[in-house]
């Protein structure tokens, strides 16, 4: 096949991230409430921080924990849940930060298993930085759905990843149903 003849995959929700349009603005609008501790330039903390839970994609809040949609999805549906402190050691975790994030992960793998029906999950911690972490200094768990196939030629071959939702429909889907958690 040649070039003109290969098959072409649309992706237009691409294009702003090509563009550099739909960032995250490094000068919030208004100023920012960090936690005693927190890195200013952490994007979990800055989410910790804004109120604007929508542009820092935060899907579920609960007293000690968030869990965010992942700006850089493995898969469709991949969230982060990490505690509201800065910490980059599970030492340093709180009992209650324990229970509640053990409780949120749970509580996300069921909900993703029911609104994207998942099949199966990867949910992981990586420690420090030779750990894999891309952010050592503040702890959070991967939880990323999996579907029977969902590694096919895309990835393994043309080093692509097809995500088949938007960030927006997704927050849209699952923040109503994560928000309420300190309520529980």
């Amino acid at each position: 096949m040649s070039v003109g003849e290969q098959e072409r995959i649309w992706a237009p929700w691409r294009l702003s991230y090509v563009q550099a349009t739909d960032q995250v603005p490094s000068v919030p609008t208004e100023p920012l409430d960090f936690l005693p501790g927190a890195d200013c330039e952490c994007f979990i903390c800055q989410a910790v921080a804004d109120s604007d839970r929508r542009t820092r994609l935060v899907v579920g809040r609960g007293e000690v924990s968030l869990t965010i949609l992942n700006r850089y999805p493995y898969n469709n549906g991949h969230l982060l849940v990490a505690p509201c402190r800065h910490i980059g050691e599970l030492a340093d975790l709180t009992p209650s930060e324990h229970l509640e994030m053990a409780h949120t992960i749970t509580r996300s793998v069921e909900l993703l298993r029911q609104e994207l029906r998942a099949e199966g999950f990867n949910v992981g911690l990586n420690l420090g930085r030779a750990g894999g972490a891309g952010l050592p200094g503040h702890l959070h768990w991967h939880i990323v759905p999996r579907w029977n196939g969902d590694t096919n030629f895309m990835p393994a071959i043309g080093s692509v990843k097809i995500i088949p939702q938007s960030l927006d429909a997704l927050w849209e889907l699952l923040s109503e149903r994560l928000a309420p958690l300190a309520d529980h």
